[in-house]
């Protein structure tokens, strides 16, 4: 198969690209690889890719209409995308609100476009998220919850896509499926998520700070059992104009302040902790109810945040001594 990966450079999107050139399918990767955070984590993402047998790499933005659109006659092989390209991070859209909607509703749009112009596409899947589920406090999160009372911009950008989604799949019969993540941690993880935030502070002596003194839950999903997830989705396309949502957890809601404590004992150093309210765009608990997609799929992660954090913790040890130390040392 030639598979479009969108965000490519991502935490996410390398996984899911290294994952699918293991088995032998052509990728073609996307990506704007901009600054929301160090771009010199995105390209050493990216290096790990290019060279490979199979995968090229196009430096588009989603947004930008006419290079997304040709590559319909560009690239006339391309059989599934799987769409995780998005602006991220649930703090910062109260900073750059219009980053969202760029990205998440118009870049969803013109992917969508994209998709009902290639005539061989099998399945689009793309990247939702667990923040759709807002101030929901029935646990766990079921797909068929509502899922109409957002608290952040970030997860209404989420939410819009999946409309969009499920209109293209009734008017162009689209075969798509949506996941929503949840709390995706572990190797080459993002800088603005709480695992990197915490290492660093940790790490520097610097305080982190835990709201409501750490009683926050959430559902912390290794990447690895991710991209088990996403693939054995890729593989089993939805029925054409039956579009899916998909829950992808680890369906297991720990203690925040459980994680800091097993991330103190991998790094081998205690945390500085203050305590503060918690936010208006953070939610008190997210739990994944994962049977949807267990029954598609025999999806079944096995990667408790004892046995994930101390790897995330040694990939970043030394991801901080070659980048700050400039070592060079391998990551």
């Amino acid at each position: 198969m030639t598979i479009l990966v969108t965000g490519v450079a991502g935490f996410i999107g390398m996984h899911a690209a290294e994952a699918l050139l293991a088995r032998g399918e052509r990728i073609i990767g996307v990506d704007t690889l901009n600054n929301y955070y160090d771009v010199r984590l995105k390209r050493a993402r990216l290096a790990r890719l290019e060279g490979q047998a199979g995968f090229s790499f196009r430096p588009l933005d989603i947004g930008d209409r006419a290079a997304m659109l040709a590559l319909a006659d560009e690239e006339p092989g391309i059989t599934s995308i799987l769409h995780l390209a998005a602006q991220a991070g649930v703090r910062h859209s109260l900073i750059d609100p219009y980053a969202y909607v760029d990205a998440n509703v118009m870049g969803h749009l013109v992917v969508l476009e994209l998709a009902r112009r290639i005539g061989r596409l099998q399945h689009l899947v793309y990247a939702s998220s667990s923040s759709v589920y807002g101030g929901n406090t029935t646990l766990p999160f079921a797909e068929a919850d509502r899922v109409d009372t957002p608290v952040s911009l970030y997860a209404a950008t989420k939410r819009a896509g999946e409309l969009m989604s499920a209109a293209y799949a009734h008017l162009f019969g689209l075969p798509q499926t949506g996941l929503r993540f949840f709390t995706v941690y572990g190797p080459w993880g993002r800088p603005d998520m709480a695992p990197w935030l915490f290492a660093e502070a940790i790490l520097a002596g610097r305080p982190i700070t835990l709201y409501e003194g750490g009683r926050l839950k959430r559902d912390f999903t290794y990447i690895a059992d991710i991209v088990a997830g996403v693939l054995g989705v890729l593989d089993r396309p939805a029925p054409a104009a039956e579009p899916r949502i998909l829950n992808i957890g680890n369906h297991r809601s720990e203690l925040v302040s459980r994680f800091v404590e097993v991330l103190e004992a991998a790094l081998g150093k205690r945390a500085v902790i203050l305590d503060a309210a918690r936010p208006a765009t953070e939610v008190r608990e997210t739990f994944a109810d994962v049977d949807a997609i267990s029954a598609l799929t025999g999806y079944a992660p096995s990667t408790p945040i004892e046995v994930g954090i101390p790897q995330f913790a040694t990939w970043f040890s030394k991801w901080q001594k070659k980048t700050v130390d400039g070592s060079g040392a391998e990551t």
